[in-house]
């Protein structure tokens, strides 16, 4: 072994071992490796960044954007009204009919994309039915990742996989060159997800019937009275705020007669008679209250009520992986100086959580409920990068672009299929229209795009070339050959599914395919056979994380407005992976023999 593969072989065992880990951002883990291995000598000075002009990277980047113009034009909610009738049915048709839509849009658009729009829908007709979001949500999420398989562009293993053919091949698959393969793999999965693997979920998390009950606001939210005596008559609103924060209590508001005074406001004089809306944790309230000789009104299922205005409403929201507010407090954040909000009640893995909030430390998958002012609540819970769980409405002032929007994405696609031109090209060139004819604003077109898979992406792609440069991939596929020995290339194919979907499972599924892409040719060499075969599997295969809420992230978004825990996916997603192999295998065979 080689100096070179020495050092190869300990940057992507230290990426590995910190992606599993999970204190530090995948971003920031690649682009600690790609440094290390310039650093070292086995990735070129002069190819360091090559990696972030590469076509999948500008592919990925065109797709998240094109995926919010449609959003922003409608034309995914105007497809959403068609299934609606059909979520009113049995619960089978009910995860049918929003499992097949998500699977369809994700062959097309970003599949966390797919999920973020159809999230509050599918929320919203469970509330309608009465069905539990937990029977939902998991197949929902199972479905467009599944849906991505079928589609060069519908998700970035996929990207990946075929840029990887054109620098080996010297030609790209093409895109619908997956459909026969994935496409098949998808319906299979759909259909199991659709009559069985829902009845899998946990009897408990099946029986709750709504997402209120995430939250258990009466214990920390409480309303109470300014009696004649009070410590705090005749102080401004910002004075009795900073006597509740020592007492571990914030006041988030003041009710007077009709009026109601949320946000930082602090001016207003107390009078006798005032009610304050006090948030603390159950240990806290007898502290405040006798501090300031309060008198307790109480809190029964009329809070929430009482919390709203006529400028003030209440959003829940999920906090996505990598969002500015993952693992950040409130406090730290200073979400009501800051941002004009407050936070009343965090709910993770379907349990209320009773610490004090302001310390509390926001892991992805955690669901919040924010106070904010209604208009600007949108623009901040997307500025902090958390998700509504609120249905969205169609923008009015777009809806003339819907047809257009859609022209313009089918034009690049089919311009891409047949080969008038590159995909990369073909999409950009997309972008570029959607965001002259103002479908998307630049703003927003910025806003779209996942910089953190940019840039894991970027780092990646180098180490990748650095694996084939130092022969380190030549060494694992004939270290692979040789303890396969006389084993049918079948076998060896099925094993390099399953690594490679293992893989997936805990760590993020493009560095899955950037990782398994050289590894795969390297043993079609070896075995004196077509890389196709085995490139379809590592495309299937880094795509198909359901084992875990880590390996994708639909699945963790789903994880805290779902209300599972960690070990609820591998009962569903476990006979899913084998039924993604059965299915898969033959068809890798049929379509691309070796």
């Amino acid at each position: 072994m080689t100096n070179g593969q020495i050092i190869i072989f300990a940057i992507l065992g230290g990426v590995l071992v910190f992606f599993v880990w999970g204190r530090w951002r995948y971003d920031l883990t690649a682009f600690t490796a790609l440094l290390v291995g310039v650093l070292t000598g086995v990735v070129p000075m002069e190819e360091a960044f090559r990696g972030f002009g590469h076509p999948a990277v500008i592919t990925v980047a065109a797709v998240l954007v094109i995926s919010r113009a449609l959003s922003n034009s409608g034309a995914v909610d105007l497809v959403a009204r068609f299934v609606a009738p059909a979520t009113e049915r049995h619960a089978v048709a009910h995860i049918g009919a929003l499992g097949a839509l998500a699977a369809g849009l994700s062959a097309f658009m970003n599949n966390v994309g797919a999920l973020a729009l159809l999230l509050p829908v599918a929320l919203r007709s469970a509330a309608k039915t009465g069905r539990s979001p937990a029977v939902i949500l998991m197949p929902l999420s199972f479905a467009s990742i599944l849906g991505g398989l079928a589609t060069l562009i519908g998700t970035p293993p996929n990207i990946i996989v075929a840029t990887y053919r054109a620098e080996v091949e010297g030609e790209a698959f093409g895109m619908f060159d997956f459909t026969p393969v994935g496409g098949v793999v998808a319906l299979a999965g759909l259909l199991f997800v659709t009559f069985i693997g829902w009845r899998l979920i946990p009897k408990a998390r099946r029986e709750k019937k709504s997402p209120e009950e995430l939250f258990d606001i009466a214990d920390y939210v409480t309303e109470a009275r300014v009696p004649e005596g009070s410590s705090i008559l005749g102080q401004s609103l910002g004075e009795a705020e900073n006597m509740a924060e020592k007492q571990e209590a914030t006041i988030i508001g003041l009710i007077r007669g009709e009026r109601r005074l949320f946000g930082p406001n602090r001016r207003w004089r107390i009078k006798t008679g005032d009610v304050l809306v006090i948030e603390a944790p159950p240990e806290a309230i007898d502290k405040v209250v006798t501090a300031m000789g309060l008198e307790l009104v109480g809190s029964d299922e009329d809070i929430l009520k009482d919390l709203k205005s006529e400028d003030w409403t209440l959003m829940e929201v999920v906090v996505t992986p990598r969002s500015r507010i993952e693992r950040r407090t409130a406090g730290g954040l200073h979400l009501r100086s800051r941002y004009g909000v407050n936070l009343l009640a965090v709910s993770r893995e379907g349990r209320p959580v009773r610490s004090r909030l302001k310390s509390f430390r926001f892991r992805a998958g955690d669901v919040l409920l924010l106070q904010g002012n209604k208009n600007e609540m949108p623009e901040i819970v997307g500025e902090l990068g958390c998700l509504p769980l609120a249905e969205r409405h169609l923008q009015l002032g777009r809806r003339k672009w819907i047809w257009v929007s859609i022209a313009i994405f089918a034009v690049a696609v089919l311009g891409a299929t047949f080969g008038l031109i590159t995909p990369a090209i073909a999409l950009a060139v997309a972008v570029a229209a959607l965001v002259l004819l103002n479908i998307v604003s630049p703003e927003e077109a910025y806003r779209s795009v996942d910089w953190s898979v940019i840039i894991l992406l970027g780092a990646m792609i180098p180490i990748g070339g650095a694996m084939v440069a130092t022969g380190a991939t030549e060494l694992i596929a004939s270290a692979i050959h040789d303890i396969a020995g006389g084993v049918s290339p079948v076998v060896v194919l099925v094993l390099l599914l399953i690594v490679t979907m293992t893989l997936s499972d805990v760590i993020n599924n493009a560095a899955t395919a950037v990782v398994m892409a050289p590894i795969a040719v390297g043993i079609a060499a070896e075995m004196g056979a077509s890389p196709d075969p085995f490139l379809m599997a590592v495309a299937v295969g880094a795509s198909c994380a359901f084992l875990t809420p880590i390996g994708h992230q639909n699945n963790m978004l789903i994880m805290g407005p779902g209300g599972y825990r960690f070990g609820d996916y591998w009962r569903m997603g476990l006979p899913l992976e084998l039924v993604v192999v059965a299915v898969a295998t033959p068809l890798i065979l049929l379509i691309w023999p070796f």
